[in-house]
């Protein structure tokens, strides 16, 4: 719930209740939910087939919130709200924006706090995703300090409800001068901890990733995947292992189609389970950019590899059918529950988004570069259309973006789309519509895919009708 939709991604394809029996099926028991404070306050969301959906289209994205934390309390769920982004734009360095203030962070957690304080399917806040770039633990100044800001943050959540989990991740760059994925680097919290007003609270919570989303040093160590352990203990996971505080991998995921991935996956799966951590996976979306998800493109099938290599730390179990979907209402306030004490070692399980996956920026090594003595193939990319889904007011497809020729810089795909009016959202790409023709542009972390690299990217477009199989013009640079 964090992109320009406001509601969370496949309910073009899927029912709500739909897609929770199947997560709660393959043996997760806790949802983590990303939203933005943009669509927090927004009145609509959009991308919601009503047939397949009734009613949900009609609600406001804090009452669909509502509703995806009931639905989930049926299918016996737990869940994690998980502020993603300040806007629906993009991800943010630090738990602030020009446009969303400190003050409008903390505001939005305690609002969401008393929304939900006598309901005990929200077990934790995960206070702001993937701090990186500028953001630093413990370094004293106050616009970038984010062990000072989660401190601020989490007592506020708890002068509201004292139950919940102040869910904190880490930093990109350490004190130590090392640097790690966005969020995942947990060193200095040995000797600067969280420490909130309410005790036993805070679940420390990093990201890990495999060399497919970006190439980290360690991946070409020649230990590579022995040298895994001591790095995960080193950056987080001695939290767990001495026993200072609760661990929760926030996010790792992967495409599972490399060697080197499957090294990976397997390596992190043994860690966990031999270390009692819990965990997220990312995601059961299939259009999350950089790893796909746990079901195919059609929103049902399973990715059985996937779910093969993290059975060790599965346990599926089978659900009891869950009740009637209530008709939704634009009440406000959910019906109020008693509300039991969470514990600090819970097993959360994995969200759904269409976010790709950032590309960290870790310290550069400089190295001398050879001259080239054979001139660059020129820049070439070829494209994929892959229809999602269809319904009487537009459509939602998405294209694979592979760089065939040398480095490309830039990129367009263009295809002809009678009775398309307007490019509702898009990720990977910047689109506009003029004549009946959508030219998009590659955008963020599309932009300029490697030599051999493929890029997944997608839109939801505002239409009387789709093509099926578009003819596809393509340039690069």
């Amino acid at each position: 719930m964090e992109t320009s939709n406001c509601a969370p991604h496949g309910l073009w394809s899927i029912s709500l209740d739909e897609g929770l029996t199947t997560i709660a099926g393959m043996g997760f028991t806790t949802l983590r939910l990303p939203f933005s404070n943009e669509c927090l306050s927004a009145s609509a969301t959009s991308s919601i087939n009503a047939n397949v959906n009734p009613g949900l289209d009609k609600l406001t994205p804090l009452q669909l919130l509502d509703t995806v934390i009931a639905r989930a309390k049926a299918h016996g769920l737990s869940v994690i709200l998980d502020r993603h982004r300040p806007d629906s734009g993009a991800q943010s360095e630090l738990w602030y924006t020009a446009q969303y203030s400190e003050k409008r962070w903390i505001d939005d957690w305690t609002m969401l706090a008393a929304r939900y304080k006598n309901d005990s399917t929200v077990i934790g806040v995960d206070l702001h995703n993937e701090p990186h770039g500028q953001a630093c633990w413990n370094c004293g100044d106050p616009a970038r300090d984010w062990r000072a800001a989660a401190t601020r943050a989490g007592n506020a959540v708890l002068a509201v409800n004292p139950r919940l989990l102040i869910i904190v991740e880490g930093v990109e760059r350490q004190n130590d001068g090392s640097s790690t994925w966005w969020g995942g680097g947990l060193k200095d919290a040995r000797s600067a901890p969280v420490t909130l007003s309410v005790a036993n609270q805070v679940v420390y919570s990093p990201h890990d990733y495999p060399a497919s989303v970006f190439a980290q040093s360690w991946f070409s160590d020649p230990r590579y995947p022995a040298n895994l352990e001591a790095l995960w203990d080193a950056n987080w996971g001695y939290l767990a292992k001495e026993n200072i505080a609760p661990v929760l991998l926030g996010e790792f995921g992967t495409k599972l189609e490399t060697a080197s991935d499957q090294k990976w996956l397997s390596t992190l799966v043994g860690y966990l389970a031999n270390r009692g951590i819990s965990y997220a996976y990312w995601s059961f979306n299939p259009n999350s950019g950089d790893t796909g998800g746990l079901v195919a493109d059609d929103w049902r099938t399973p990715q059985t590899a996937k779910l093969r290599a993290l059975a060790p730390i599965l346990t599926p179990v089978p659900q009891p059918t869950p009740t009637a979907t209530p008709k939704p209402t634009p009440s406000a306030t959910p019906k109020p529950t008693a509300t039991p004490k969470p514990t600090a070692t819970l097993t959360p399980k994995p969200t759904a988004t269409a976010t790709p996956k950032p590309t960290p920026s870790p310290t550069p090594t400089p190295t001398s570069t050879p001259k080239s003595t054979r001139p660059l193939a020129p820049a070439a990319i070829t494209a994929t259309w892959i229809p999602q889904s269809t319904w009487g007011e537009g459509y939602v497809a998405e294209l694979t973006v592979t760089a065939t020729g040398g480095p490309v810089t830039a990129w367009t795909v263009s295809w002809s789309s009678p009775g398309a009016t307007a490019v509702v959202n898009a990720w990977g790409m910047v689109c506009g519509i003029q004549s009946s023709t959508v030219t998009c542009r590659g955008d963020g972390w599309a932009t300029a895919p490697a030599p051999g690299q493929t890029v997944r990217v997608g839109l939801q477009v505002a239409a009387t009708s789709a093509p099926s199989s578009p003819r596809l013009t393509v340039t690069a640079r």
